[in-house]
């Protein structure tokens, strides 16, 4: 992860989740390393309860399926339609 005032390398995304138990932060990171290339996760104590802290970066630019698809339909809805 990089420092909070340092932006990650262009393409990339610092994604910190929190959640109640480790194995809901766990789930929530497979959903994303299913759609993106990512590093190695990392995960903290929030409390003495259970909560967690799970941080890892993910690379947009090598998205699988289905966000590929999806990024590719977003990016061509945003582009300009040019009459010919």
């Amino acid at each position: 992860m990089n420092a909070p005032d340092r932006l990650p390398d262009a393409g990339h995304a610092d994604i910190s989740i929190v959640a109640s138990t480790p194995d809901v932060a766990r789930q929530v990171a497979e959903v994303l390393r299913r759609c993106f290339t990512s590093t190695e996760q990392r995960s903290f104590p929030v409390d003495p309860h259970g909560g967690t802290r799970l941080q890892l970066t993910v690379d947009t630019t090598r998205a699988a399926e289905p966000a590929r698809t999806w990024l590719e339909s977003s990016a061509e809805k945003d582009r300009p339609r040019t009459e010919g």
